[in-house]
């Protein structure tokens, strides 16, 4: 659409129209415009998978492998045909424009959305995001970049400002959002913290660097509930207020224009982003067909199946895998998590997936008719109990698996009852006078003891068991955050003991309050088993088998949006766990099924160790592929893990009277654990194969010149029994530099794939920016001449391979 078209559009507009369209129409929807044909788009979560508008376990869709587990694949292709996937789900949904990639940055390992994020370097974050980018645009669905800038933390995340310099604002922060607009992205999503003082949703940022510098000529929308005041965000480059139809701007903003407070130009520049995008997506103008697709359901399986196991990541291997199937007769899968895996991360990018299959599943469908699967569950990892579906409780009302949902109104009548298969409901119906919502389930306990009953929400809630208060009170909102409200409020238990073959009815209620959302979430958990007695079991089991699979893992408080992490030791009764059952059978397989980095004290008292993410709803199935060698473990680490959480060079993700400084500056991520001379448990980059692998040459040209890019070429050759792929690894650093910079840094990669004793070249170009630096005197990009080190190898602590080169700046 040109400019000529879009003066004809705006003449048709008055303000109070313009204004409107400004603010969205409700939580997901932007407002429509019949004057000009224009019609409203529909946004919604990602990146895991496309929920849609509503929070209902029957509106199911498919869930990818985590973000990390994305990036783990170190696979662009890949990424880019999993974006395709996010579009044809969104197209499924009716959804226009899906609220991902999340290119906030692995800055601590206490960053409770990790999950949600790619890795903690820049320019494969950037790559990354790209890739999935260019995969949902490619179908007329637009992506969104978020959260602009610096949001990598959740503690007082609403309230944050960041203080980060310049350098290291432009050379980390921003970058993966400059590849992301270089992609196309056709959204920014501005986030709820400040920066150096200004909320990203009033920042110079926007119109700076991400509009003046960069080029971005696309929407930049608010977080949800981000923006606070009306004038500094009407005068930056923000132009869509969510969620809507309630907002800082409306009429404020129309008596700040015709108060000449706020130039009408500034208006109508965010209408005209506003009016380009709605064409794009064909919600301008005449009607455009918009077919839903429904791709062929074991294809999309097919597909999410692969991409797990390319992200599985093998970090230790004692020769115990990949399993033969053929040669065991008992194998013993024991953990919690192993039944019950985590597929995705807490938060708003959740979904109800169509389907999940745990690693248990998978083992067992891998061996049935050839071998007996054992599942010992060992003891209960600490956490809250999960919310009641029909493992427990039928409907009291119609004996149906699940559970009894009713709204009532003050007076204790009913205004509407249906039964659904979850206890976990974050979108209730409400309908005129709704006043209480009600959740009942008849018990059905397996065993008898001590049961956790929990409800979470906030106001006034109960619980009652065959009509006996359990739990009563009015529960305070002590939170701002919309994750917290409405998509994880606080769980609060009672302890009740329960007699195997009872029936006892528990009936939940929450009263809605104004502002405290509507979300209820009835929980119930068995007697926890004695832990010493639980490890032994798993021990004994182990001992028995041929080999043992142990799973273990973090839980949905553990890592969720919303809060960080208070450490990231799994507890002493997972690694005592893994600790009994290695003693147990040499042959012990480890799997750790979390978003983030864990501390595995015991990392080499296993025979093997595998990392499976949330691996989205098909990492049972690919895990057992990985396990018994049907797929190779593809993935690489995106972040380095610490052996201990002291023994991280960033930690700090506390603010101090409002403030989080990133005193690191560029040293982030293996940068910062090179400068510090410190080892830790497994370099960024690194991952084993099936096979082994020499590194045996690296060219490159002898001279550059500043603002050309080049190509570095390494010689690897496989050198184990079988056919596997390799990521090869490019550091560059800069010996002798007056100029700061990292020890090395990682500036690209290239897969190849070879047959047993076949060498193969791989090809990485290097693009000239990432030789530049930002000097904050200048406040320009800048090269230093001279001496430059081109380091080649599988992880950023494992290089082999040097070339030394001269850089020369531009006549």
């Amino acid at each position: 659409m040109n400019d000529d078209e879009l003066d004809l559009l705006m003449d048709k507009l008055t303000l109070r129209a313009k204004v409107g369209l400004l603010t969205g129409a409700d939580t997901w929807r932007t407002a429509a415009e019949p004057a000009v044909e224009l019609r409203s788009w529909v946004m919604s979560d990602g990146p895991a998978g496309v929920r849609g508008t509503s929070w209902d376990e029957r509106h199911t869709a498919v869930l990818l492998p985590s973000a990390t587990a994305l990036a783990a694949t170190w696979d662009e292709p890949l990424v880019e045909r999993l974006g395709s996937l996010l579009a044809v789900e969104a197209r499924r949904k009716g959804v226009h424009v899906v609220l991902a990639p999340n290119l906030n940055l692995h800055r601590s390992p206490l960053g409770g959305r990790h999950f949600e994020c790619f890795s903690e370097d820049p320019e494969l974050t950037g790559r990354i995001g790209a890739a999935l980018v260019r995969g949902i645009q490619a179908h007329g669905v637009a992506a969104t970049a978020k959260h602009f800038v610096a949001n990598d933390s959740e503690t007082d995340r609403l309230t944050v400002d960041v203080r980060v310099g310049e350098r290291a604002l432009r050379e980390v922060y921003l970058a993966p959002f400059e590849a992301a607009v270089a992609a196309g992205v056709r959204l920014v999503m501005a986030g709820y913290n400040a920066v150096n003082g200004t909320t990203a949703t009033a920042s110079a940022l926007l119109d700076g660097v991400l509009r003046g510098e960069w080029g971005f000529d696309g929407v930049v929308v608010s977080d949800w509930g981000a923006v606070r005041a009306m004038r500094p965000a009407a005068h930056a480059g923000l132009d869509l207020v969510m969620p809507g139809p309630e907002g800082v701007w409306g009429e404020a903003l129309v008596r700040a224009v015709e108060a000449g407070d706020v130039a009408p130009e500034a208006v109508d520049e965010k209408v005209r982003h506003l009016l380009r995008q709605s064409h794009w997506l064909g919600e301008l103008g005449a009607p455009r067909p918009r077919p839903r697709v429904s791709p062929r359901p074991d294809r999309v399986r097919a597909m999410l199946r692969r991409a797990a196991a390319a992200g599985t990541v093998l970090l230790a291997n004692k020769g115990v895998l990949p399993l033969n199937a053929h040669g065991l007769a008992t194998v013993a899968v024991i953990g919690a998590h192993a039944a019950r895996t985590r597929t995705q991360g807490g938060g708003s990018a959740g979904v109800f997936p169509h389907s999940e299959v745990g690693v248990l599943d998978g083992v067992r469908a891998r061996l049935r008719g050839r071998a007996k699967v054992v599942h010992v569950p060992g003891p209960t990892p600490a956490g809250p109990p999960p919310a009641l579906d029909g493992t427990w409780c039928t409907d009291p009302g119609s004996g149906a698996s699940g559970i009894r949902l009713r709204v009532l109104d003050a007076g204790g009548n009913e205004l509407h009852s249906e039964r659904r298969s979850s206890a976990r409901q974050l979108e209730p119906p409400v309908p005129p006078g709704a006043h209480t919502v009600e959740i009942s389930a008849r018990l059905h306990p397996a065993e008898t003891g001590l049961w956790t009953l929990g409800i979470a929400g906030f106001g006034r809630m109960s619980l009652r068991l065959d009509g006996r208060d359990v739990l009563a009170g009015d529960f305070a909102r002590e939170t701002d955050d919309p994750a917290l409200v409405h998509v994880t409020p606080p769980l609060h238990t009672a302890a009740v003991h329960l007699a195997a073959g009872s029936a006892p009815v528990l009936v939940a209620r929450r009263e809605l309050a104004p502002g405290a959302g509507r979300a209820v979430v009835v929980s119930a958990a068995p007697p926890a088993p004695e832990v010493t007695t639980a490890v032994a079991a798993a021990a004994r089991a182990a001992g028995r088998a041929d080999v043992a699979v142990v799973v273990v893992g973090t839980t949905e408080y553990d890592e969720c949006e919303g809060r960080d992490r208070a450490g990231i030791a799994l507890g002493p009764e997972q690694d005592a766990l893994v600790r009994a059952v290695a003693a147990a059978n040499p042959r012990t397989v480890v799997v750790v099924n979390s978003g983030g980095p864990v501390e595995m004290p015991w990392r080499d008292e296993v025979g093997a160790l595998l990392l499976s993410w949330f691996p989205g709803q098909e990492g049972g199935t690919a895990l057992a592929d990985v396990l018994f060698g049907r797929a190779e473990p593809g993935g690489r680490l995106p972040t380095t893990w610490p052996a201990e959480l002291r023994d991280a060079p960033a930690v700090d993700t506390s603010p101090v009277d409002g403030r989080l400084t990133y005193v690191e500056g560029i040293h982030v991520g293996h940068r910062g654990w090179l400068r510090s001379s410190r080892t830790p448990a497994y370099w960024f980059g690194h991952g084993l194969g099936y096979t082994t692998w020499a590194y045996e040459e690296v060219t490159a040209p002898a001279t550059v010149r500043a603002g050309d890019p080049f190509t570095v070429r390494v010689r690897v050759r496989n050198t184990g029994p079988r056919t596997g792929r390799e990521v090869v690894q490019v550091y560059l650093a800069r010996p002798g530099a007056v100029v700061e910079h990292p020890e090395r840094w990682f500036v690209g990669h290239a897969a190849v794939c070879a047959r047993p004793g076949e060498a193969v070249t791989a090809r990485v170009e290097v693009p000239a920016r990432l030789l530049r630096h930002w000097d904050e005197e200048s406040g320009e990009w800048r090269v230093e001449a001279g001496p430059c080190r081109v380091l080649a190898g599988r992880s950023a602590g494992d290089v082999p391979l040097e070339h030394d080169m001269e850089l020369y700046a531009r006549d």
